[in-house]
């Protein structure tokens, strides 16, 4: 599995999305002093999550 690597923003789509305050307390504070958004930084964590699903199916 490849390691994640805070993104810059890529251009997208607007999708609304309800995360725990937990999660973006912490996705927050792993981007601080970054020039990486909350939405670069969750949409490298799916691809991230899907490459591995992919990697465990063969």
């Amino acid at each position: 599995m490849r390691k994640f690597k805070i993104p810059i923003s890529p251009k997208s789509t607007t999708k609304s999305v309800r995360f725990p305050d937990e999660i973006i307390a912490a996705v927050n504070k792993a981007i601080c002093g970054t020039d990486c958004t909350f939405t670069a930084f969750v949409v490298e964590a799916v691809r991230v999550a899907l490459e591995s699903l992919g990697e465990e199916e063969k």
